[in-house]
């Protein structure tokens, strides 16, 4: 087995583990964190831990690999970085809502929405990882991430940011049909009931994705 570093960039913390640890670590972000800062803080923070694969979990699209967009919440220069260099290691980058995602799922054709700072959102149909950008549709008078993102519920208050959750997730469970839906990121803990079909996500399935990331895809022989 093969011994990996996780490593979760989030909008407030960078969260890491490694193989075989019990329990994470972390380091505020914001948005001063350039990549270089990123890389310095995670190698003193894990100096004691043994690994020789990072994954990144990135608040942002990913696109083949690649990071297909600078973070809305972080600081510059993330763009054509070159973790691997950096790391001096191999690196996979996937989306952090993806990594959420891929440590969540079971089978079948599961959504999964992030609410976090933003929204996130993957679907993963017979095992493909498919990342969506969903945070950006039109949605009353702005975006869903608008109204069911972090600004949401300090702009309208837990009730009425509740009342949007349950109308957002009844739309996109009626629009893509899955089996199973997780929701997942740090606010889902300021919802009083999980809207119908739904399951809560764990933190820990974060990073069970970010671990999987490196196994043979489920159901490859």
């Amino acid at each position: 087995m093969m011994n990996v570093l996780v490593v979760d960039v989030g909008g407030t913390n960078v969260k890491i583990l490694a193989t075989g640890q019990d329990a994470p670590r972390k380091f505020p972000s914001g948005n001063t964190l350039t990549p270089e800062r990123m890389v310095v803080g995670v190698q003193q923070l894990a100096a004691d831990w043994r690994y020789e694969a990072v994954t990144v979990g990135y608040p942002g699209p990913v696109l083949k690999g690649r990071l297909a967009a600078e973070p809305h919440n972080l600081g510059p220069g993330w763009m054509g970085y070159d973790f691997e260099a950096a790391f001096k290691c191999p690196v996979k980058l996937i989306n952090d809502a993806a990594m959420q995602a891929l440590g969540s799922y079971d089978g079948g054709r599961m959504l999964f929405l992030g609410l976090g700072t933003g929204l996130g959102s993957t679907l993963i149909v017979e095992g493909i990882l498919q990342p969506l950008e969903l945070a950006h549709l039109p949605y009353k008078k702005g975006t869903f991430e608008d109204y069911i993102g972090l600004r949401g519920l300090e702009r309208q208050g837990r009730k009425k940011w509740r009342s949007c959750v349950e109308d957002i997730v009844a739309r996109l469970i009626a629009a893509l049909e899955p089996d199973d839906v997780v929701l997942g990121g740090g606010n889902v803990k300021k919802l009083k009931d999980l809207p119908p079909g739904c399951r809560a996500g764990s933190n820990a399935s974060a990073f069970r994705g970010g671990f999987r990331l490196w196994e043979p895809p489920v159901g490859s022989k």
